[in-house]
């Protein structure tokens, strides 16, 4: 081993000995998260058990994320929604729903909107455990969207959609139900793109 190896292992040695003695350890990242687009990298508690998920693995689906209440004029929309994931989830669709009462129409706790969702609009597609959803105190999935969007949800269900790449195609208002032809198009398409590699 010649001088310039020995004083490389020796330095490289000395670091890992600082880190040890600091207590710092690398970040680790999430199984698969490498190939992860980066609105995805984002961990959520499960609406009906509140175990902890990854959104990545949902890397290469068509993503409709949506904010969701239990008590809002547009409540009805979960059919809607459900039906959409119904018709496409084997094309590589999934509708991620996430409450809130951000708006002051979600005051249950998770387990109560889980059996609402559930018993009242059959929901199947993946609902998260309560967040906010606008302004400082919003998850870092709906401040990501809102800043790549330019739009902050103004109300309940409001939509973004994200292709097989994770990357925001369009966002939708409160206004625009989930079997509206322009979003139904939009999805139709990018359903036809090839899973990034």
């Amino acid at each position: 081993m010649n001088t310039s190896n020995r004083r490389f292992l020796s330095a490289a040695s000395l670091l890992l000995l600082v880190a040890v003695a600091v207590g710092y350890a690398p970040p680790v990242r999430a199984a698969g998260s490498e190939n992860c687009p980066a609105t995805l990298q984002h961990t959520f508690a499960r609406l009906q058990d509140e175990k902890p998920q990854s959104l990545c693995q949902y890397s290469g689906k068509v993503v409709l994320v949506v904010n969701t209440a239990s008590f809002c004029g547009f409540t009805g929309q979960y059919k809607g929604l459900e039906e959409l994931y119904a018709r496409y989830k084997d094309k590589g669709l999934v509708v991620l729903g996430f409450p809130s009462n951000d708006f002051a129409q979600e005051k249950g706790s998770n387990q109560e909107i889980a059996a609402f969702c559930e018993n009242t609009f059959g929901v199947k597609f993946p609902m998260f455990a309560k967040s906010s959803v606008k302004g400082p105190e919003a998850s870092p999935l709906f401040q990501q969207l809102a800043q790549l969007s330019g739009t902050a949800p103004r109300w309940n269900f409001h939509k973004y959609l994200l292709g097989r790449d994770g990357k925001l195609v369009d966002n939708y208002s409160s206004l625009t139900a989930p079997d509206n032809k322009g979003l139904v198009r939009a999805i139709e398409q990018l359903l036809t793109q090839p899973v990034p590699r």
